[in-house]
């Protein structure tokens, strides 16, 4: 049970004036019990729960409610309720979509696949179709080296000869049996507890050798040639979990090694995945200065591979493994075949896959075709929304309140700014004379400190040039500082232009900041 249903016990039996023992004896348990149901060191079985709630002359609905009904005085908050009502539109969704994940033997190594696996099976028990694709590179590594193999690698590719093929057949086995092992756990903590979990793994992909390359033959080293289709959907329509090695065969029996990543990739463009998510060592691509990238469109994406293959300099992708650079490439492999979205998220992070998918904010990198944000002129479809990122900061006074309808009213002044199909920000240009006013600036505050503002001021600028305008200002009681790190300047207010003065509310003390352009 939540930590604030315990509290709400605590507050509800205090309201009532009822001592530890009096609320003991009327439901049936010790006194000792019932403080330490209080102090969240005992859980409440739901038969509990009701004596509970009659014993306090209340529902049992009451413990898990959002926010407590206002004759209770309480005022908390159950967050898990609130989460989960946020999530509800990315399950609906994600409904019978097909996601491709793939993980490197790392994970493997690092024992985190437990915790992956269990993130795996909550979605398919949300009806996502999964299919896993799995590497063995560092398993593969351990034992050619212990076996003094030393093998050349052409092109960040390894040469694949004879031995090294034999290792990666045997080691593949161990691997895959691994993880469909965890993956088939019935354990009473798993969120597939009590279910059976139906998983497929074989024969998916034909391949055929690489080739010479920089005059080296790459032997068993393979490109894939087909995905079989249409086997793979069979069993996602079976409602299978389907697991994908990185080994294919040749229509005259050969094997070959292939690299997961472009697996993971071609397996997505073939089935027509709806997203490929990838775990890396990190949150996600690091900029050069070791700060997260959380929005990557393919142009950005092109410009950075071909920074780091031309090594333009040093500093380029300090942050970028070797890993990693293949997986950025097979993404944008991935976005250039059509795939929507793929998402980089990191693998030492519990939870990185779930909170990536189910929260607005995400977990990692997201690379898509486009940019997901947008800027454009409002419609009245939008005054609502609008409306519910102005009212809180006009209730704190930091923006001037505006009803609805004057919003409807002034809907054409508005522009707004979307991320993924959220509106997310507004921004209103009022033209005085020369100068044009930046008013009813917000920016939700799930996405501030991420730059949205900044990518609406620009706009705003540019759309003020558009106007012949060359200056614009803002009237603030409270955000000096933003602006003045974005070149405003503060002013005399005796410069406010004489249409807007006579709208000044002098009471708000509000200062006069401009910035020519």
């Amino acid at each position: 049970m939540q930590n604030n249903t315990k509290k709400i016990i605590r507050n509800l039996r205090k309201r009532q004036n009822l001592t530890l023992s009096q609320l003991a004896q009327k439901v049936g348990v010790n006194t000792s019990s019932l403080s330490r149901i209080e102090r969240g060191e005992l859980n409440v079985n739901i038969t509990l729960l009701q004596k509970l709630a009659n014993a306090l002359n209340t529902s049992p609905q009451v413990f898990f409610e959002e926010t407590l009904i206002h004759h209770h005085g309480l005022g908390l908050t159950n967050p898990f309720i609130q989460h989960f009502r946020l999530a509800a539109k990315f399950i609906n969704q994600f409904n019978k979509k097909i996601f491709v994940i793939a993980l490197g033997g790392d994970v493997i190594n690092d024992k985190q696949f437990s915790h992956i696996a269990h993130d795996i099976n909550l979605l398919h028990s949300l009806n996502v179709n999964i299919v896993l694709v799995h590497g063995i590179r560092p398993q593969i590594d351990h034992l050619l080296k212990l076996h003094k193999n030393k093998t050349q690698l052409v092109r960040n590719q390894r040469v694949t000869d004879k031995e090294a093929l034999g290792h990666i057949i045997d080691t593949n086995g161990r691997i895959r049996i691994n993880i469909e092992s965890i993956l088939s756990s019935s354990m009473i903590d798993s969120p597939m507890a009590g279910s059976e979990i139906k998983l497929s793994s074989g024969n998916f992909l034909t391949a055929r050798p690489l080739g010479v390359i920089d005059g080296i033959d790459m032997q068993h080293t393979g490109q894939i040639r087909k995905v079989d289709t249409k086997a793979i959907t069979n069993k996602l329509q079976n409602n299978e979990i389907v697991i994908v090695s990185p080994i294919g065969f040749s229509p005259i029996g050969e094997i070959f090694n292939l690299s997961y990543e472009q697996v993971a990739a071609q397996v997505a463009r073939s089935i027509k995945a709806n997203k490929l998510i990838y775990y890396v060592n990190d949150n996600g691509i690091l900029n050069a200065r070791g700060d997260l990238i959380p929005e990557m469109s393919s142009n950005k994406a092109e410009n950075l591979i071909y920074a780091i293959e031309n090594k333009s300099s040093p500093e380029t992708a300090p942050y970028i493994s070797y890993n990693d650079f293949n997986i950025l490439k097979s993404s944008l492999y991935a976005i250039k075949n059509k795939i929507e979205k793929v998402h980089l998220i990191n693998r030492h992070i519990n939870g990185s896959l779930i909170e990536e998918l189910y929260t607005d904010k995400g977990s990692g990198t997201i690379l898509t075709e486009f940019p997901l944000e947008i800027i454009r002129q409002a419609t009245s479809k939008d005054t609502k929304r609008i409306h519910q990122l102005i009212e809180p900061l006009g209730q704190k006074e930091v923006l001037v309140h505006k009803a609805l309808d004057q919003i409807e009213g002034d809907i054409l002044n508005f522009y707004v700014i979307e991320h993924n199909h959220n509106l997310i920000g507004c921004v209103a240009l009022y033209p005085y004379e020369k100068m044009i006013e930046v008013g009813c600036f917000a920016i939700d505050s799930n996405y501030q400190n991420q730059g949205y503002g900044s990518k609406l001021l620009k706009f705003c600028e540019k759309e003020v040039q558009k106007l012949n305008g060359n200056s614009i200002f803002i009237l603030t009681t409270q955000s000096e500082h933003w602006f003045l790190e974005k070149g405003f300047q503060l002013n005399n207010k005796d410069l406010i232009p004489s249409a807007r003065e006579k709208n000044y509310e002098v009471e708000r003390n509000s200062k006069f900041f401009t910035k020519k352009l």
